[in-house]
């Protein structure tokens, strides 16, 4: 009797440590993703800041522009050049925050889970920016 008591008892903590392994697993699969994903859009972080001094000279030598391209409307470029900046500068926020906020050392699988969305919102945000960057700087690059 007291050797089937050793049994069941071995057997339920065997299955509780491999309960405990599988939601390690899955708490430590969401955030590699979520630093995955992460270092695949950090880097563009340079290049959005290279294209706001692109986007300063454009919007500070608009007069000169001007006199090379006749049919360029500067109300509606200064515009457009304004909004891509402001899209540019909340993409950075919104990645300084998470870096700031993140904790990676969290065990907690919603947690985890919370912020893979995040950082996919996230990602769906440069790809959005990087379009719209391509989009409106094509006319002048030259």
């Amino acid at each position: 009797m007291k050797n089937l008591a050793f049994i069941t008892l071995g057997i339920s903590m065997a299955m509780v440590s491999c309960q405990n392994k599988t939601d390690e697993t899955k708490n430590q699969k969401l955030g590699a993703e979520a630093i995955r994903i992460h270092d695949e859009i950090m880097p563009q972080i340079s290049t959005f800041d290279k294209t706001t001094v692109k986007i300063d000279s454009i919007l500070a030598n608009l007069a000169e522009i001007k006199a090379t391209k006749a049919d360029l409307d500067t109300a509606a470029t200064r515009v457009e050049l304004t909004n891509l900046q402001d899209s540019i500068e909340a993409a950075t926020d919104n990645m300084m925050t998470w870096m700031k906020d993140y904790d990676a050392a969290s065990t907690d699988d919603a947690y985890q889970q919370k912020e893979l969305d995040k950082i996919t919102a996230m990602q769906k945000q440069f790809e959005s920016v990087t379009s719209q960057i391509n989009k409106t700087l094509t006319p002048f690059n030259q």
